[in-house]
């Protein structure tokens, strides 16, 4: 089930209510979900102590079993290593493979993410940053320990998780009454019916209803079971969000404009890091784009850069500073680009497919009118429409505009009305559920953009 940490608050009240106007509900529920716990199924490889102690038992196999047989290698790598400064290592490397798991579980919490492409991405960067500490803090540490500890997990998770995706689709039972809105018919878990409170949870690894609606009591207190038994009780606007990576704007109310505001100490921090990682790559991305503004004026006549007003952070207009992809002599028309375009350039083509035509914003980030990671910025033209036609569509202001984002690394780029719709969902998703997390995810799919030309027009 993605996003696991949103179970719902309302089943907790729920539950409260239900054993509170009944003397006899809590034992006689306490006893049905002890019941519960018996049947449920927790599959051993989704444990965390399997998974991390696994890891670490591979760990100290690869140290120490090898010397012992007087391979070449490890023997030349171990000598004059004593045996406290292989410890430390491999504390250190213990506390690396559990932050790489944490940092596992939380990018593969987000939708449409598969485990096994983010194992390899999680446990360099937890080792990395241990790297750094160790180096920084100047403790000693044996580096033949450290690879060989690093290796080893990776082995050990890309093995259990292999085990794990096999039958990694949830199974979710579906509570009857209220709006259910379709929701078995979105891919991503395997459905069950409920058709009654006697209807067994075997292999039930979440239950879902609409928490907004009212309830008999019988299902009131077969979800207060499902909370004593420890079984997630999911809200299906919740559900819905975490299957499809999107927010439906449609049913976007007051209390759910309320509830997303993003993270003022967040938004901070990301300008700082911004500003870094741009002064860092600047001189890179300057060798990149002076060759491509030179391959564009040898193929048309024109600039080779291409400025546009764009709808920015709280709604401030800002340029944009692009290289131009299509041709000076033809006039813009359309706000949205096909995919055969005839505008666009046979250099085009190339700089919109890798993404290359968007390096010149390194600058917009420096002035800090965007951010390496969020919503792509509108034309103002585009943003004043929405304004008008979408209900909270001001709200998507919020954050600043970025070069990559969630809409863009899961849909590509839009030519279609029914397409940009869609993307404003995968928007307010991204700024519904705006964390550090959720950009070093988008991060990594950008890469995938990048190499492939995933969504490119």
């Amino acid at each position: 089930m993605t996003q696991r940490q949103k179970r719902s608050s309302d089943a907790q009240a729920l539950f409260q209510m239900t054993t509170e106007e009944s003397g006899e509900a809590s034992s006689s529920v306490a006893e049905e979900a002890g019941l519960l716990v018996k049947e449920r199924r927790k599959p051993l490889v989704g444990r965390f102590r399997f998974l991390v102690l696994g890891a670490l038992l591979a760990q100290v196999i690869v140290v120490f079993i090898p010397p012992l047989f007087n391979l070449p290698l490890t023997t030349l790598r171990l000598e004059g290593v004593t045996t406290s400064l292989v410890i430390i290592s491999l504390v250190w490397a213990f506390v690396a493979t559990v932050a790489g798991y944490g940092f596992i579980r939380q990018l593969t919490a987000y939708p449409g993410v598969r485990t096994s492409t983010y194992i390899l991405p999680s446990l360099f960067a937890s080792y990395g940053i241990a790297s750094l500490l160790m180096f920084y803090f100047r403790i000693d540490y044996s580096r033949y320990v450290l690879l060989a500890s690093l290796l080893s997990a990776v082995i050990w998770f890309y093995v259990a998780f292999f085990l794990k995706d096999r039958h990694a689709t949830p199974t979710l039972a579906l509570i009857p009454n209220g709006n259910q809105r379709n929701i078995v018919s979105i891919a991503g878990a395997n459905w069950v019916r409920l058709s009654s409170v006697k209807s067994g949870l075997s292999g039930i690894e979440g239950v879902v209803a609409d928490l907004h609606s009212d309830f008999p009591k019988t299902w009131e207190r077969f979800i207060a079971k499902c909370v004593l038994a420890g079984i997630p009780v999911y809200d299906v606007k919740n559900v819905i969000e975490s299957l499809t990576g999107r927010v439906d704007i449609e049913h976007l109310a007051e209390n759910s404009f309320g509830s997303i505001l993003p993270s003022n100490f967040y938004l901070r921090l990301k300008r700082i890091v911004d500003l870094f990682l741009a002064m860092v790559f600047l001189p890179f991305f300057m060798v990149v784009i002076v060759v491509a503004a030179v391959a564009i004026r040898l193929e048309t006549a024109g600039p080779a850069f291409y400025t546009q007003p764009r709808m920015g952070f709280r709604a401030h207009i800002f340029t944009i500073y692009k290289l131009r992809s299509m041709r000076a002599d033809v006039k813009e028309g359309n706000h949205f680009t096909e995919s055969e375009d005839p505008r666009i350039t046979n250099v085009g083509r190339f700089l919109r497919k890798y993404r290359i035509d968007e390096l010149p914003q390194i600058f917009n980030i420096i002035k800090g009118d965007m951010s390496w990671i969020g919503p792509r910025p509108e034309a103002v033209q585009l943003a004043d429409w929405y304004a008008q036609e979408i209900p909270f569509y001001i709200y998507r202001h919020a954050v600043r505009p970025g070069i990559s984002g969630w809409a863009q690394v899961n849909q590509g780029n839009v030519a279609k009305l029914d397409a940009a719709t869609v993307k404003l969902q995968f928007d307010f998703y991204y700024i519904k559920n705006f964390s550090p997390w959720l950009d070093f995810l988008i991060v990594l799919k950008t890469f995938r953009t990048i190499f492939t030309g995933f969504g490119s027009k």
